[in-house]
């Protein structure tokens, strides 16, 4: 399983980005995807996450901003930022759950500047 993150970049507070990443291997629409950052000097948290029922969880800290989403048809799940914060600056990075294992993709960075 590969999965490549991007849409990454430098955007100013209230603005807004779109992350993506496609995954490639033995994935499908069964398998749950999710989002998770690390900022500098902090540990990675998770952002949102999406089942394999299409159910969707955030964190409270971008619950109202962020929307997770899918295309099964391109084993592709999204991540929409708005009304991005400074505190959102962060390495954004994927995940998929395959047969119990977690497999991560490569880190894209987002910067919200003030």
């Amino acid at each position: 399983v590969q999965l490549q993150a991007c849409g990454g970049g430098l955007v100013q507070a209230v603005g807004s980005l779109r992350l993506s990443c496609a995954a490639s291997g033995i994935i499908n629409s069964r398998n749950a995807m999710g989002w998770y950052r690390q900022a500098p000097g902090k540990q990675r948290e998770g952002v949102a996450g999406i089942t394999t029922g299409g159910s969707t969880n955030y964190a409270d800290s971008v619950k109202g901003r962020f929307t997770i989403s899918r295309d099964n048809a391109k084993n592709t799940v999204y991540l929409q930022m708005n009304s991005l914060k400074p505190e959102d600056t962060a390495v954004y990075y994927c995940n998929a759950l395959v047969d119990a294992k977690i497999y991560w993709g490569k880190g894209t960075l987002v910067t919200v500047s003030s």
